[in-house]
């Protein structure tokens, strides 16, 4: 650990940025704001949010075509933000990063220009049991317009990405790896870098779901070896409508466009039309601009803080988030328990309580000014495998604290027992 990642942990992250968040500075149905529904979105500092305020009060222009002064600054900070993505990822170069309007898009630009040309009747492509749908419906669509076999991943004992049948899956016939980063559902970190080497070794492409640790770990894309990789803006401090596609320029080159439009082309003739070059082939119309320069400033407010130090303390808040669920003996929790440090899983906690539907749960966790989330989390088949309709699901962020977990243990408590003296 690093000397600035043990300051920052002594002085606890969450405490020193919370005031750069506004929206945490509330009262909800007369309680202070206790936000756990990261997992879902994340809340947007001030920085984000003057950021996309600026373009819209100043520089508010189309990008690319003008030539003017109001386009020319738009331009410029909209770049500047794909080469923040690309040094972010540690991109080899910024051509090899393309906005979307989310990780969903990203997956379904894949699963169309990629794939619709690439793969064929009989062809596998190797998913998860875990997944978010935005990682398994694209692709069931694109088996069904291929006659592709889709093949998935189960769970080992405790709730984790299963290496052995995964080895046992691959074969000559996989054309595709796809699979979630860290589960949004069970918090578990697949070894991506694992998965990948495997992959290649049998010719397999690999695209990683990066949602759930871009927002919380570093990444590095030369390091794991994929050949594709999704994030959404949204869920790492930026705003909604913004997500990225990284590929390997060698992929991206190959693969044809996905839509069809202005920014994309280099020469239009009534017959005929050529194509831009990377990143803009894929870019169809007018973009995303200001949530775009708010990615960029979203990111600029994460690197400032260290994306080490920001794992190492929610690794902290994962060890206290789990002592302290583990004082709730109705409680069953999904996934892996954390390592004593806290590492090898994500701060989230996704959980059912024979006694209190989850939805009811959050109902009354809401009248205490808790969020949290409930529902299957876009994981059906996972929660079908468990048997289960639905989870409560609590998930941090570098500004929660430890009081936000006391002030929602004690309110899980609280409801807890409200139900079990009305059931008698």
């Amino acid at each position: 650990m690093t000397l600035a990642t043990e300051t920052l942990l002594n002085t606890t992250l969450g405490d020193r940025v919370r005031s750069d968040f506004p929206i945490l500075d509330q009262t909800v149905n007369g309680q202070p704001l206790v936000y756990l529904d990261n997992a879902a979105t994340s809340q947007k500092p001030q920085a984000v949010l003057d950021a996309i305020a600026q373009y819209y009060t100043r520089d508010n222009s189309n990008v690319h075509r003008g030539i003017h002064t109001l386009s020319a600054r738009a331009t410029e900070a909209y770049e500047a933000a794909r080469d923040k993505v690309a040094a972010f990822i540690n991109a080899r170069s910024r051509n090899e990063i393309v906005f979307t309007r989310n990780a969903s898009e990203a997956i379904n630009l894949v699963a169309y220009a990629w794939g619709n040309s690439t793969i064929k009747a009989g062809d596998e492509i190797i998913l998860s049991v875990m997944e978010h749908h935005s990682n398994l419906v694209p692709w069931q669509m694109l088996a069904q317009r291929t006659g592709a076999v889709l093949k998935f991943v189960g769970l080992t004992e405790t709730h984790e990405f299963d290496r052995e049948q995964f080895k046992s899956l691959l074969s000559d016939r996989t054309k595709l790896v796809s699979i979630v980063h860290v589960s949004n559902t069970l918090g578990c970190i697949n070894p991506v870098e694992d998965i990948v080497k495997l992959s290649h070794a049998q010719g397999a492409k690999v695209l990683i779901d990066a949602c759930q640790s871009a927002p919380h770990m570093a990444l590095d894309v030369q390091a794991i070896g994929c050949d594709w990789l999704v994030a959404s803006g949204h869920k790492m401090c930026a705003p909604t409508g913004i997500g990225f596609l990284y590929g390997t320029e060698a992929i991206l080159e190959a693969m044809p466009p996905f839509l069809g439009g202005g920014e994309m082309i280099a020469e239009v003739e009534l017959e005929q039309s050529t194509y831009a070059g990377l990143p803009h082939k894929f870019e169809a119309g007018t973009p995303a601009i200001g949530e775009a320069i708010a990615l960029g400033a979203a990111i600029d407010y994460l690197t400032n803080l260290g994306m080490d130090a920001i794992e190492a303390y929610e690794h902290h808040l994962c060890t206290y988030l789990f002592e302290r669920l583990a004082d709730v003996p109705q409680l069953t929790l999904y996934g892996p328990k954390p390592q004593p440090d806290g590492s090898g899983r994500a701060a989230l906690a996704a959980f059912t309580c024979d006694l209190v539907h989850a939805n009811d749960l959050a109902q009354l966790l809401d009248e205490s000014g808790i969020a949290i989330r409930t529902g299957h989390h876009c994981t059906q088949p996972l929660h079908k495998l468990f048997d289960i309709s639905s989870t409560a699901r609590a998930s941090l962020y570098f500004y929660n604290t430890e009081r936000d977990v006391d002030l929602f243990i004690a309110a899980l408590k609280d409801t807890i027992d409200f139900f079990a003296r009305i059931m008698g």
